[in-house]
């Protein structure tokens, strides 16, 4: 799917482009041909499941049988697996929407499921306002076949760089909480607790330095993370809310991410090494891009805690909503 502010391609439901402004500038990292995507270790634009973000140990206990998982972080499961979601071949069914079948054992995981993802795009006045571009991601998931119980989390691993320079450096970023799960050094929670991020204020803005600060963490909203069982399979029910908005003063271009879901992993792109390629795209360098990625809790499936917000039974649906809103003043 293509039109004049945003290109999506089958191949890991990846938005490929999202344009802003009168010169049409991408603010996603991107590679220029779709071919180019068959290696795309750092996920730029992919859908990301069966479970997003780290499980720790890749085990996962469903309906007490234990269920191992593909080894590709350490010891952990990272973005599902190795051919996790956003590395596989999605059917485009109609203009935005794509939909996949993981079979049972996927990657480890128990259970057939049929996955969507539906896409809609919003430009101009269709938003509120000249100029904006607003892209809808609505994904659900049903359990199918293999097994009665399975677990599910999903999110979209976009890069953004609205510098228009190799790094996000001078960006302003305001995250809507400041709470986050804090981590060991293989980037799992050490306990079900939340804490204020170092150097962080809810709602404050700070600027992005071409170091620092370096995050790669989960932000949870108090109220969902006081209170995790009341966080629904199917989150579309609940009112968006803003996770996270950026602006940068030279190129006067704004991000919003809005979503429906208790978390987001906010990470600043210090891993990203990417060599050029042969269709021409650009090198990418460390910090060239930062990723929002609404999502349930880290480690959630592996979490007695947690486990309820990301674990599908059959007849059951997940289900949840993201929001990109660019403009350029």
């Amino acid at each position: 799917m293509s039109t004049s502010r945003v290109t999506l391609i089958p191949r890991g439901a990846i938005l490929q482009a999202l344009r802003v402004g009168p010169s049409s500038r991408n603010i996603v990292l991107n590679f220029n041909t779709a071919a180019e995507y068959a290696h795309n270790p750092a996920h730029f634009g992919a859908t990301i499941g069966r479970v997003a973000n780290r499980i720790h140990n890749a085990v996962v206990n469903v309906a007490g049988q234990q269920w191992a998982l593909d080894v590709n972080d350490g010891k952990n499961t990272l973005h599902g697996g190795k051919m996790g979601w956003g590395t596989r071949a999605w059917e485009e069914t109609e203009k935005g929407t794509f939909v996949l079948t993981s079979e049972h054992k996927d990657q480890g995981f128990p259970g057939e499921v049929k996955v969507k993802v539906i896409y809609t795009v919003m430009e101009g006045e269709g938003v509120g306002e000249q100029g904006k571009t607003e892209v809808v991601m609505d994904y659900e998931v049903e359990l199918v076949g293999g097994a009665d119980e399975t677990v599910v989390n999903m999110t979209n691993h976009s890069y953004f760089n609205l510098s228009g320079l190799p790094t996000i450096e001078g960006t302003i970023a305001t995250l809507a909480t400041n709470q986050h799960l804090p981590l060991d050094v293989a980037g799992i929670p050490i306990d079900t607790s939340a804490a204020p991020y170092p150097g962080i204020s809810a709602s404050v803005p700070f600027t992005l330095g071409l170091t620092s600060p370096d995050v790669d963490d989960c932000f949870v909203f108090a109220d969902t993370h006081s209170s995790p069982s009341s966080i629904p399979l199917d989150t579309r029910s609940l009112p968006l809310r803003t996770c996270a908005t950026f602006s940068h003063p030279d190129t006067k271009i704004h991000l919003q991410v809005k979503s429906t879901e208790p978390a987001f992993q906010f990470y600043t792109g210090k891993y990203v090494d990417i060599a050029e390629r042969e269709d021409g795209t650009p090198a990418r360098v460390p910090r060239a891009g930062f990723c929002v990625e609404p999502s349930r809790f880290v480690d959630a499936a592996a979490r007695d805690e947690w486990k309820g917000m990301v674990t599908l039974k059959k007849g059951e649906v997940f289900g949840s909503r993201i929001v990109f809103t660019a403009w350029q003043e």
